[in-house]
């Protein structure tokens, strides 16, 4: 992403000139992509991270064992559609949440803010942080959807809501308007670390690719056009490549805070729509730790990576490569 205004470069630099607008739009549309074919891999994360809410472990039932019992157990209790239970919620989500993000990450990148140290961290973080405060609402009915299943099966809190539409409704009327962010105080920290890791991970990693590409040239006596690179020029695998490092990073910085911001939106709430069980984000981390044991905080870890690493390579790979292809467009329109 060039600074705005300045003189277009040829090659892939004027392939990837794109304007935050556009960005956002690129961004949003492929996070949606990739949340369709992860969607169910968050029901599963979702049940595990709620089983056992604030018990000690041996002391409660445990209708969700590992990934693979775990999809069993929700095809048999709501049917091979309830894998996708809240993915109108996790699209709203997505769409919202990534939109915004990829549009203040554009800004900060246009802004040359990105060039200093640590800017891509600190952008990354701000724009996560702004994003998981727009789209807090879809998310917390998103969680809260996803939990719902039949009373032999449940965890957690159930709320009963029978739509995306007629779950913001019911908190509204009950709650106020506060109440559709409610837990977004887990929210914010969740996607800061989140999305600090997946963007600096993202870029260094195929930035580290294609300098190994070029040093593994400059070793060979031979010219450039005569010795294969690892990756052709261009390629999604680059792409690819950089999704894969940064998916193991988001799931080890963000899976406690993913444990947390859980719990935090599917609670129950009283009549003047504060927690019952939670009264935030410190509070959260530390009854879970001293209730459940500290591993209590990587529940859900499997599945959690499973979800996040697909989701992560996937959203990268399909907003590289929609950018590529509207950087091209403009560039050819001039």
């Amino acid at each position: 992403m060039s600074l705005p205004g300045a003189q277009r470069a040829s090659g892939t630099e004027a392939r990837e000139t794109v304007a935050p607008a556009v960005d956002l739009v690129l961004g949003a549309s492929a996070c949606c992509l990739a949340c369709v074919f992860t969607n169910p891999l968050e029901v599963v994360k979702t049940r595990l991270q709620l089983q056992g809410e604030l018990r000690a472990r041996g002391t409660y039932p445990r209708p969700y064992r590992g990934f693979f019992a775990s999809v069993a157990a929700v095809i048999r209790a709501d049917g091979l559609c309830g894998l996708q239970k809240g993915l109108a919620a996790g699209l709203l989500y997505q769409g919202l949440m990534n939109g915004v993000r990829f549009y203040c990450y554009s800004l900060a990148c246009q802004a040359g803010l990105t060039q200093q140290p640590g800017g891509t961290v600190v952008a990354g973080a701000v724009a996560g942080a702004l994003g998981a405060f727009v789209g807090s609402p879809a998310y917390l009915v998103k969680t809260q959807l996803q939990a719902q299943t039949v009373a032999a099966m449940a965890v957690g809190h159930q709320h009963y809501h029978q739509s995306v539409l007629g779950a913001l409704e019911t908190i509204w009327r009950q709650q106020g308007l506060a109440g559709l962010w409610r837990g977004v105080g887990g929210a914010v920290p969740r996607v800061m670390v989140g999305s600090a890791a997946q963007l600096a991970t993202f870029a260094s990693a195929k930035a580290w690719v294609q300098k190994q590409q070029v040093r593994s040239q400059g070793h060979l006596c031979l010219p450039t056009h005569r010795h294969p690179k690892w990756l052709p020029e261009d390629s999604w695998l680059v792409a690819l490549a950089g999704g894969m490092i940064s998916s193991v990073a988001v799931a080890a910085v963000m899976t406690p805070f993913d444990v947390v911001s859980t719990r935090l939106y599917n609670q129950p709430v009283d009549g003047t729509g504060k927690g019952q069980l939670y009264g935030g984000l410190a509070d959260c981390l530390v009854k879970i730790w001293r209730q459940e044991g500290p591993l209590a905080l990587y529940k859900g870890l499997g599945p959690a990576y499973l979800r996040l690493g697909p989701h992560t390579i996937l959203s990268m790979l399909f907003w590289d490569e929609l950018r590529k292809l509207a950087g091209r467009g403009l560039h050819q329109g001039t």
